[in-house]
């Protein structure tokens, strides 16, 4: 009987133990540094949203982020490491449309599942598509381009970073919007396909806003805009929709998440901060620099964000015939 009274009693204790353990480490969380594994290389949209988020999260939360950059296979190196990181809320991901969207459909197959392997944790921001023609190019509106494409089936052609790249499939759309055949010249990355758009051997791009600085400098004119409203760092260029051209939406988000089996106390308290963090007026006026629209919200609006991509990607990855292994 006394064996049983002890036995009790250590199993009351070990439960107690546990009913607080949560509340204890959410209290002193974070203890120590956190690390952020970024899938792709130093300088990009995504590291640079990445080091500016994680800064100021870092400061909110008292504790430095430790940004790892693993760059690779459109970024499924750097995920498939995050998603077999321990769940202990020091081990984040940057996530983004390639590896936790388009990847899936892209690839023969993926290491990772980039739904059940991952906690969605906040919706960071976007920067949309633009549409860009070299300065020396006669098209100075959507019409002119879609007249010309019209007229000349096959003659235009579209520079990308690669096959299944952001621009890659963002020029996909407006093809397919406005029915046109234009010819695809894949380059192995952004920077030598803008160089060549600049120099006017390309007749145009979805490029991302890391075109910005070519637009400033009078190499480059921006026609649209992939997105819902102007963009602030081009508020004279019209969206697609106001072009005459409705429904043409594309761009890269990126946002926070953990690896699967992160307590959800540690998820919502990073939610909560990185909330805060996203409606600074030091974070929106970095953002604003970067022509980047800003995010926000629950892990639950990014988790249903990420999967409506998923399916409408899904369809534009089969138009295009795109498939890597």
């Amino acid at each position: 009987m006394m064996k049983k009274i002890h036995a009790c009693l250590a199993a009351a204790v070990l439960l107690g133990w546990h009913a607080t353990a949560p509340a204890e480490d959410l209290a002193n969380y974070p203890s120590q540094p956190i690390k952020l594994m970024v899938p792709w290389p130093a300088g990009g949209g995504v590291d640079t949203t990445a080091r500016m988020v994680s800064e100021l999260l870092g400061h909110r939360l008292g504790q430095p982020f430790v940004i790892d950059n693993r760059g690779g296979a459109g970024g499924n190196i750097g995920t498939e490491i995050a998603a077999r990181q321990k769940p202990d809320g020091y081990n984040l991901l940057m996530s983004s449309i390639s590896p936790n969207a388009v990847n899936v459909s892209l690839y023969g197959k993926l290491g990772f599942d980039p739904v059940k392997d991952f906690e969605p944790i906040i919706y960071v921001s976007a920067v949309p598509n633009i549409l860009v023609v070299p300065a020396s190019s006669p098209f100075r509106t959507v019409k002119d381009v879609m007249d010309a494409a019209r007229a000349n089936p096959g003659k235009l052609n579209y520079g990308s970073g690669g096959v299944g790249s952001s621009q890659h499939l963002a020029a996909v759309q407006f093809a397919l919007a406005a029915k046109l055949d234009i010819v695809h010249v894949p380059y192995k990355g952004t920077a030598p396909a803008e160089a060549d758009l600049a120099a006017g051997h390309i007749s145009l791009m979805l490029d991302t806003t890391t075109c910005l600085p070519f637009i400033a400098g009078g190499k480059m004119r921006a026609l649209a805009v992939a997105s819902k409203a102007r963009n602030p760092a081009l508020p004279d260029v019209p969206t697609f929709d106001e072009a005459g051209l409705p429904g043409v939406y594309a761009s890269s988000w990126y946002g926070l998440s953990a690896p699967a089996g992160t307590p959800r106390a540690i998820i919502d308290k990073l939610n909560a901060e990185a909330n805060a963090v996203l409606k600074s007026p030091e974070f929106q006026k970095r953002m604003q620099t970067l022509g980047a629209e800003i995010g926000g919200g629950t892990p639950e609006d990014y988790g249903r964000f990420m999967a409506s991509e998923t399916k409408r990607y899904a369809e534009i990855v089969r138009i295009a015939g795109a498939k890597l292994d």
